[in-house]
């Protein structure tokens, strides 16, 4: 039975390109890399004679998973190199996103667009049906083209 997610992966086209992007636009923390290039490796990914290097990265104040080291993990596959024109639309089957609680979207949004983050959108979008009613979200792309997504939880309402 499944008991939690250990991390989530991307395939990356410049792995130092993508920790920089990363670490300094979604302000993950950088926890080690490595390079990958053993029997083991070429079995689990099925590539013979695989070369991959590998950075790990965590979220700041979120915990982990039972056993597990770190949350992100991107990965840049030297040998063999895979295609660089695939079709990231989010419509897609198989493409996926990752979407980031944030606590004031606008602020973060006028952040990232001056450091030269591609959204999907001009501005942040209301969400104005389904359980997040009231919140915000936008779409966003890193360098590679992965979708990534803010979103602003509605306001809850306080105990009394």
């Amino acid at each position: 039975m499944i008991q939690g997610i250990f991390h989530v992966s991307f395939t990356v086209s410049n792995l130092e390109a993508s920790v920089r992007w990363y670490t300094e636009v979604l302000g993950l923390q950088y926890l080690r890399g490595q390079v990958q290039e053993n029997e083991y490796t070429s079995r689990l990914v099925a590539y013979p004679n695989v070369k991959l290097k590998v950075a790990q990265l965590l979220v700041p104040g979120q915990p982990m998973a039972p056993g597990a080291n770190h949350h992100v993990e991107l990965i840049e596959y030297e040998r063999p190199h895979g295609r660089d024109d695939l079709d990231l639309s989010t419509n897609n089957t198989g493409v996926g996103h990752w979407a980031f609680i944030v606590d004031d979207i606008h602020a973060e949004f006028n952040r990232m667009k001056a450091l030269g983050v591609r959204f999907k959108a001009d501005a942040p979008v209301a969400i104005e049906h389904g359980v997040n009613k009231g919140g915000w979200a936008i779409y966003f792309t890193d360098p590679d083209g992965i979708t990534f997504e803010l979103l602003q939880p509605p306001p809850r309402p306080k105990n009394t």
